[in-house]
């Protein structure tokens, strides 16, 4: 943040954090950020998406990529969170935060079923992956996710431990802190319908310290 500029902050993030936006929607999640902080200069939005797709798919996602770009936010289409932390874009950075809201592999089968969960859970794993070799050592890593069945199978705590993370909050989320956000499905026919997110959290997992390393 740059000096003498006042500190600005939405639940829990701030204008002081580098922030690292994953598999955005329609970038209403990373608008409503940018509009709460005045300046989005700290902030790097990204979709799996290319631009085309992008806007062929939410009528709302130019007005929102606009409204980042003219905050200074950086916005990159067609990264895959596989790979991301390979991005040339990327490669060389380290963030204070790094998020990804309601993480989905596609609509294959339905939630319950035993492969669409590892589905899921392979999606969240390589997002764990890559996003501890972009973590700043101080920094969080957050996942949004639903905790009701069939979600909690997912088993997000235990896949974060595979990579050296360890929980360090699991807070209760609510569509209302972030104004304007818009939870979009993302895929399918339907991908531009909001869904349901009943009882949901934001788990926040960071690096395991060096005396507890095995």
């Amino acid at each position: 943040m740059e000096e003498g500029k006042q500190e600005k902050q939405i639940k829990h993030y701030s204008s002081s954090q580098s922030i690292l936006l994953v598999g955005e929607g329609d970038f209403s999640f990373a608008a409503c950020l940018a509009k709460k902080f005045g300046s989005a200069a700290s902030m790097i939005a990204t979709s799996l998406d290319s631009k085309e797709l992008l806007f062929s798919k939410y009528l709302s996602a130019k007005s929102n990529v606009k409204e980042l770009e003219d905050r200074d936010c950086l916005v990159l289409h067609d990264v895959d969170v596989h790979t991301m932390s390979q991005n040339p874009l990327l490669i060389h950075k380290l963030f204070d935060r790094i998020v990804f809201n309601f993480p989905h592999a596609g609509f294959f089968l339905r939630e319950h079923d035993k492969y669409q969960i590892e589905l899921h859970q392979n999606l969240v794993r390589n997002y764990f992956k890559s996003a501890h070799k972009m973590l700043a050592n101080c920094g969080e890593i957050h996942v949004t996710h639903k905790t009701a069945y069939p979600f909690n199978e997912w088993k997000i705590v235990e896949l974060a431990e595979e990579f050296g993370l360890h929980l360090v909050e699991e807070a209760e989320f609510s569509l209302c802190d972030y104004p304007g956000y818009l939870n979009r499905r993302g895929s399918g026919i339907k991908c531009s319908m909001e869904f349901p997110v009943g009882k949901c959290s934001t788990f926040k997992f960071a690096k395991q310290s060096a005396n507890n390393d095995p």
